[in-house]
């Protein structure tokens, strides 16, 4: 570790007055205003050597006063660009620029930011402030922004942990990946990742379709896993619960580790974790975590692009890239012992073009094994083309407008219920659908908010409508729901369409709806999205006429349709396609979260089609991968 730091401070002037770790990256102090503003190209071929991230910054000593970095900022950068905020980092010497439109403060590649930073000597990142107000990512920022002295502390323990062992050679060990959920069943993602130098956790999730008992959370207490604080890092791939949901709990736990995942993984799982907490309460029930233990989680984190490489352990490297799935969700491509076998997990993921998301990547430097989900995997699990599906939504909402009924459509807050906004959005816009009120309930708000705050992360055309001052998200069309005064005269009023969470009906608005709705066939509920077994969503969409809804007895006379091929998964053929369309080829599939007949159905078929190994482990088990 020290080796390392020193062989760079070596090879540069003696202006360098601090060597730090930032995680994997390496940021050096300098107290010569010149060598920040010429010793980048020194710095490069620092880099091109040691093949690490390093950043240079100034020493506090040489920094414009706050005050004056202000004032230049604002000559600087044009009006234009709305910058809604400036908040100094003093213990790293960064200053974080908050505007509606970072590209304005960035300037022709970078000019701006390094004019911003010859005058003031501060090191200047931008953020985008979100279209929409958001609350979960003011609060997210404030807790990283008054813990920058604990934070920078946190991550050079973590990059001293990262290089104490750290070999640039290819090694020579084992690999096991042992299932700790999502092994034949739809829920409760959890995978330890074992070398001998190394315990990652590959998300910690819960089941969703379970409300209580020993089914409901991974197997936490086993031997493999051991003490919380033997694990080195968990690795995130996306915010929904059954990936993520248990992760506070691992704080409160006293698990103080790090948590790798995307910026818009990091807002949106801390929000779904403090309405898990919510909802808990309204329940009356004891939550497993309280909102301190998701701020840990926050504090705790280190965010990663998509194609950002970066080490997690002295023998695991780790790469994020575009799942398809949900805003932010990745693929982890993950390179162990420099080399010596390349793991891919690939949680959720969409091959699919959405008007959301672009298809998830499946084309990597290397690859031995992957894991490959089977929500919809069995041969019954051919989707529909889109534009099928889409054409039979719009002619059941025609139809039930016109008999004067309202149409509810449960949600994932995360994900599918975005891609539902933008197509009625559309369809309202473009006259497919009349001009009826849409109503936005339970936490869409601020998750389209985070939507709006990430666009880097969306597909090209939402993107291009977001830049273009032509955000689908802020639609007028589109009325948030924010009281239960205002949700009761949704459900007394005409008609309407209501776009509301939980997916599955196991919590939330969307239960409300559903209970005030259930007893007219005039009113419609479309499930879009995965109903888990045991969920009050799939008892009725399999046809119940009598549920318990909250502890009430509710008669459903509403017409239930499921629009199959609306999902945010991967559909039967297009998880066949991201296999055999993937370069390089693997040689090895494991199949996970989905129903067993469903993982041995895809096994079998992919084992026919590709000639490669495939397994399907039971929770519990282990493969061992090297």
């Amino acid at each position: 570790m020290a080796d390392i730091l020193k062989s760079i401070t070596d090879e540069l002037p003696k202006a360098i007055t601090d060597a730090i770790f930032e995680g994997a990256n390496i940021v050096l102090y300098t107290n010569e205003k010149e060598f920040i503003r010429t010793g980048e190209e020194k710095i490069r071929d620092v880099v091109n050597k040691v093949k690490k991230r390093i950043e240079l910054r100034a020493d506090q000593k040489i920094l414009l006063a706050e005050e004056e970095t202000d004032k230049t900022i604002r000559a600087l950068v044009p009006e234009e660009a709305e910058i809604t905020n400036i908040i100094f980092d003093v213990q790293r010497s960064v200053v974080i620029i908050e505007a509606k439109k970072p590209g304005m403060v960035i300037g022709k590649q970078g000019s701006l930011l390094n004019d911003i930073r010859n005058a003031t000597m501060w090191t200047p990142t931008v953020q985008r402030s979100p279209a929409i107000p958001s609350k979960i990512t003011e609060k997210i920022r404030s807790v990283l922004y008054a813990n920058n002295n604990y934070r920078r502390k946190f991550l050079d323990s973590i990059g001293k942990k990262i290089y104490t062992d750290w070999n640039p050679e290819k090694m020579d060990m084992w690999v096991r990946l042992t299932y700790l959920g999502s092994g034949r069943q739809v829920g409760r993602s959890c995978l330890l990742l074992h070398t001998p130098k190394s315990k990652v956790l590959l998300d910690c999730g819960i089941n969703p379709g379970i409300a209580e008992g020993p089914e409901r959370f991974p197997y936490l207490d086993v031997a493999e896993v051991g003490d919380l604080n033997s694990i080195d890092a968990i690795v995130l791939s996306h915010a929904h619960t059954d990936h993520a949901g248990l992760i506070p709990y691992l704080y409160k736990m006293g698990y103080r580790g790090p948590c790798y995942m995307t910026p818009p993984t990091r807002d949106i799982a801390a929000l779904l974790a403090l309405d898990f907490v919510g909802v808990a309460y309204k329940q009356a029930d004891s939550p497993i975590y309280k909102p301190e233990d998701i701020k840990e989680m926050v504090r705790h984190s280190i965010c990663l692009n998509y194609g950002e490489v970066s080490d997690i352990t002295p023998d695991i490297r780790i790469t994020f890239y575009n799942a398809g799935h949900v805003l932010g969700s990745a693929v982890v491509h993950i390179n162990i012992g420099n080399g010596l076998h390349n793991f891919v997990y690939s949680a959720d993921t969409n091959y699919r073009k959405t008007r959301l998301l672009d298809p998830a990547v499946n084309f990597f430097p290397r690859v031995e094994t992957i894991t490959l989900e089977s929500t919809y995997g069995s041969k019954d699990d051919v989707l529909p083309t889109r534009k099928e599906v889409e054409d039979r939504f719009l002619e059941l909402v025609n139809e039930t407008i016109k008999r004067g009924g309202k149409i509810l459509l449960p949600e994932l807050g995360l994900g599918h219920a975005q891609e539902t906004v933008l197509r009625v959005e559309e369809a309202v816009r473009t006259g497919l659908l009349p001009e009826i009120p849409v109503y936005l309930d339970g936490m869409l708000r601020d998750i389209n908010a985070i939507h709006t705050a990430y666009p880097d992360f969306l597909s090209a055309s939402v993107r291009n409508q977001i830049f273009q001052d032509n955000n689908p998200f802020t639609s007028p069309i589109l009325k948030h729901v924010g009281s239960p005064a205002e949700r009761k005269e949704v459900i007394e009023g005409g008609s309407c369409i209501i776009i509301a969470t939980s997916g599955m009906l196991a919590g939330g608005a969307s239960v409300e709806y559903f209970k005030n709705l259930a007893d007219s066939p005039n009113n419609l509920i479309i499930f879009g999205s995965y109903q888990a077994p045991g969920s009050l969503g799939r008892t009725v969409q399999e046809g119940a006429t009598m549920v318990k809804a909250n502890d009430e007895t509710v008669e459903v006379k509403m017409q239930v349709e499921t629009m199959y091929g609306l999902s945010a998964h991967s559909g039967r053929n297009e998880l066949l396609q991201y296999v055999s369309r993937m370069n390089p080829k693997p040689r090895r599939v494991i199949i996970n979260h989905g129903e067993a007949s469903k993982c041995l159905d895809l096994a079998s078929t992919l084992y026919k089609l590709n000639r490669v190994e495939t397994i399907v482990p039971r929770n519990l088990e282990t493969v061992r991968l090297k």
